[in-house]
């Protein structure tokens, strides 16, 4: 699937498309392997979905890697995920640089080991320039988290006297958010079966458009991807308006 066989025009294309990735610990246990191997095997439909948004020219990808609530897991299977990221930061980012990719790590990091957070700030430091896609990586990201510490630098700037009470609305809060520099996703994929958006980006998602399919997602390919912007590309965003004056 490359941009010159792609039938999607600007108009259809989204221009930021966030996916939560689900179902790798189900994918491993089918194959009746440990669940770790299950995110292991979706590093390959990550790497996919990076060369299609490329490819496409969509602008932003963000990826729910691992939510606050993660760390409810087994201790065996959060301490893996935290290897495979380390190891993903390694192996990936010198790849992502070569083709131009800006990648940025939105999230609480303080819970993080110190070498995986140096690791996070090289890398976005590495890639700070790039233009091609920006990759939005959440870990240990919450929508509620989002939004609390963006009421907290809100009320800071009041305190100090940088915003006045009468001077906060919509967009003066959204500058304080997590993605505050980025249009907001238009296009929601989940994998795995599921139909919620488990605190991902609440915020930004007020009108964002939400696909879900049963697939697993190390089964994840370039075909499913194309599937769900062809879907996006067939509905019709109203924004409050009606579809007559949408078509006017």
């Amino acid at each position: 699937m490359s941009s010159s066989d792609s039938s999607f025009t600007s108009a259809s294309l989204p221009a930021h498309i966030a996916i939560i990735m689900d179902g790798n610990n189900r994918w491993a246990k089918q194959r009746h392997l440990p669940g770790l191997a299950g995110h292991k095997a979706g590093v390959h439909s990550v790497r996919q979905t990076i060369e299609a948004c490329v490819e496409l020219g969509v602008e932003v990808l963000t990826l729910f890697a691992f939510s606050s609530e993660n760390w409810k897991r087994p201790e065996k299977e959060v301490s893996g995920l935290m290897d495979l990221f380390l190891l993903s930061l390694d192996r990936e980012v010198k790849k992502l640089h070569r083709h131009g990719i800006r990648l940025r790590i939105i999230g609480d990091r303080s819970r993080f080991s110190e070498k995986l957070q140096k690791r996070m700030h090289d890398a976005e430091l590495l890639t700070a320039n790039n233009t091609r896609l920006v990759l939005n990586v959440a870990a240990n990201y919450g929508g509620r988290w989002d939004i609390v510490e963006s009421a907290k630098k809100l009320t800071q700037a009041c305190l100090l006297g940088k915003i006045q009470l009468d001077d906060i609305d919509e967009v003066c809060f959204n500058n304080f958010t997590s993605l505050a520099d980025l249009p907001a996703p238009d296009l929601c994929i989940r994998t795995g079966g599921e139909q919620r958006i488990s605190n991902f980006l609440i915020w930004q998602m007020a009108y964002t458009e939400l696909y879900f399919c049963d697939c697993y997602w190390p089964d994840f390919g370039k075909a499913d991807l194309q599937k769900a912007i062809e879907c996006y590309s067939s509905r019709q965003r109203r924004f409050g308006k009606t579809s007559d004056q949408i078509e006017a």
